[in-house]
């Protein structure tokens, strides 16, 4: 048997609350074993719409009682200091106390997004955690990195969620060496503005990801890249312009086909195809948006879920716990943080002979003769020699 996976589930949270996180939570235990629901929030009422499931595996569905709601359009730092006893608050501190190992909620996402950063708290290292959903693709899926949670991100912040969304990526889904690009409107290196500018080179840079360059918008749903960089402004207008192009086109398909005898009789030829077509593209089949970075999974779902894409985001926390992507990402962040370290405190030293010698023999290979004649030849342009940082360049 699998290892149990504990999720809290905020109950009061979201549009369709609690009818729709009550219902993913009996549904989730009742297909998987090793998951355990605890929900937070207004217990009467939580148990009252558990009445309407009688043969649901009791042991594994827990109550935890939170008298406070925090609403969609309050303040979310406000909220979070005030409504200590709020179904998110409560949740959150379940995680923070390891009493649960996630946290899935369809609340205020400005809630979530302060909450599991102050009452979670970030993995040493980790400057700025993106909310990461995985969106369907022609190839499958790509993780759109970050959706909502940083709309002013610095270059290193970007970088840092290329690598995170790679782990993720790796582990989650199984992509090996997962295609890395940023959202840009070119494909050139030299477009885009100050922000994607400033970040190309370093990804570029970036030995420890398969950074493939710029993506424009036409060609994320393609599935050009696995792992889709983006500051959060742009990329909730991608994840939302996504959603709404995809239910439009799903009810204009919908309306075509009832329009007449003939077309109706041709729907039900190809509905069987169509419907498994069209499900490929359903963003609630892949649950959620986790938070990465932080110390515990917590788990944004949208605002208007309903039961299918709740219990699909507690399924990914159990895939997410069994791969231990939390302890992946604080082990990759150690090690940049050593190496770092390292060639700040001068541990890690220029090159010496064999470095130098072996940049002779590069320079001899390319017919530019050696390296010295390559320092003086190139020292007076514009940008200098590139082998400046050695000892022939100083």
């Amino acid at each position: 048997m699998s290892e149990i996976v504990k999720v809290v589930v905020d109950a009061m949270g979201g549009d369709n609350a609690p009818e729709e996180p009550v219902k993913a939570a009996v549904e989730a235990v009742k297909e998987k074993e090793n998951i355990q629901v605890i929900l937070t929030g207004v217990q009467d009422v939580i148990e009252a719409e558990l009445r309407k499931y009688p043969d649901y595996p009791k042991d594994r569905i827990r109550v935890v009682h939170a008298s406070q709601v925090i609403e969609t359009a309050e303040p979310p730092v406000m909220a979070i200091q005030k409504k200590k006893d709020s179904s998110i608050v409560v949740g959150l501190n379940l995680v923070k106390k390891q009493e649960a190992d996630a946290f899935v909620s369809s609340g205020s996402t400005g809630a979530v997004l302060v909450g599991g950063q102050v009452i979670v708290g970030r993995i040493k290292g980790i400057r700025r955690p993106p909310l990461a959903p995985l969106i369907p693709t022609a190839k499958g899926v790509s993780l759109l990195i970050d959706c909502g949670a940083n709309v002013d991100a610095r270059p290193d912040h970007l970088v840092q969620f290329a690598q995170m969304g790679s782990i993720y990526m790796e582990n989650v889904v199984g992509i090996k060496k997962p295609r890395v690009a940023i959202v840009n409107n070119g494909a050139e290196e030299e477009k885009g503005n100050a922000l994607v500018k400033a970040t190309f080179p370093l990804l570029k840079a970036c030995k420890d990801i398969n950074f493939i360059g710029s993506i424009e918008a036409r060609d994320i749903p393609s599935g050009y890249a696995d792992v889709v960089v983006c500051e959060a402004f742009v990329g909730n207008v991608i994840l939302k312009l996504y959603e709404g192009v995809g239910a439009t086109l799903i009810s204009m398909i919908k309306k075509g086909m009832m329009t007449n005898i003939r077309s109706k009789m041709g729907a039900l030829m190809v509905k069987p195809a169509l419907k498994e077509t069209l499900k490929s593209f359903d963003a609630s089949e892949y649950g959620g948006a986790p938070l990465l970075g932080l110390k515990g999974l917590v788990v944004k779902s949208h605002g208007s879920a309903r039961s299918v894409e709740i219990r699909h985001a507690i399924f990914q926390c159990e895939q997410f716990k069994e791969e231990k992507i939390n302890e992946k990402i604080e082990e990759f962040i150690a090690a940049e943080q050593k190496a770092q370290a390292e060639e700040k405190s001068g541990k890690k030293i220029k090159p010496g002979l064999p470095e130098i010698l072996q940049t002779e023999q590069e320079a001899n290979s390319r017919g530019t003769g050696n390296a010295e004649d390559h320092h003086r030849k190139n020292s007076g342009k514009k940008y200098g020699c590139h082998y400046r940082k050695n000892y022939l360049c100083g």
